[in-house]
């Protein structure tokens, strides 16, 4: 998409309303993509569990932290990565990809770097590598998902800035759509993100009308199967 696309705010506290497990149903029914793509996999888990889900759109680069550099004993200044990010809408979520093999050797995110992401209006940070400090992290209401937690930054070395990435297997591009809790992570597309809502209530309503037959004293096999043909 790009990066000068935007969802009103209405439409962006719409999609929080919903979990990410709901959000991938609905947007299955437009039939934009497989649906065993677009969200990350097993690698890349939730730090903050018990926070709503988060609503942004995507800030890219690639990491390294494994390598210390060639001169000196840390890397260039940032300022250019600070403003790139800028260049994405609000609210922000920075997405790194650990380049390291394995990856996770160090974390970028830890507090400073937190405020830093806060103050430049980023409301989370998605890597398949690793962060640490985190109740820190979680008291400026940042959300973390990661592969790991790591007690060093070690060499941490940014790069590739505004790239196309992939972590956890989740394609992600620069100002992408994400949604994000304690399931993961996915990217919404552009072009249906604001139809998402009302085909995930749509989705809630004939997935109730099963909870709501199978908790009750009517149930039976074969009732159970004209009940799922009702809902299509």
């Amino acid at each position: 998409m790009s990066v000068s696309a935007r969802l009103t705010e209405e439409e962006l506290d719409a999609l929080r309303q919903f979990d990410t497990c709901m959000v991938a149903n609905a947007v299955e029914t437009f039939r934009v993509r497989l649906r065993n793509t677009g969200f990350t996999d097993s690698r890349v888990r939730c730090m903050f569990d018990d926070v709503p889900p988060m609503v942004g759109y995507a800030a890219t680069a690639r990491l390294r932290s494994g390598e210390p550099p060639t001169y000196g004993p840390t890397f260039h200044d940032r300022a250019e990565f600070w403003n790139r990010i800028l260049e994405i809408p609000a609210p922000r979520i920075l997405v790194l990809e650990d380049m390291d093999d394995p990856p996770g050797r160090g974390a970028f995110v830890g507090d400073m770097h937190a405020a830093i992401l806060k103050a430049l209006g980023c409301i989370g940070y998605v890597t398949n590598g690793a962060v640490r400090e985190l109740p820190s992290v979680r008291s400026m209401g940042i959300q973390l998902f990661a592969g790991s937690v790591a007690v060093s930054h070690a060499y941490a070395h940014i790069f590739d800035v505004a790239a196309p990435i992939s972590v956890g297997g989740m394609d992600v591009r620069p100002g992408d759509l994400l949604h994000g809790d304690r399931h993961g992570v996915l990217t919404i597309p552009m072009e249906i993100a604001a139809e998402v809502p009302a085909a995930a209530n749509a989705l809630a309503e004939r997935e109730q009308k099963v909870i709501d037959f199978s908790r009750s004293s009517a149930f039976s096999v074969r009732k159970l199967s004209e009940v799922l043909k009702t809902i299509g």
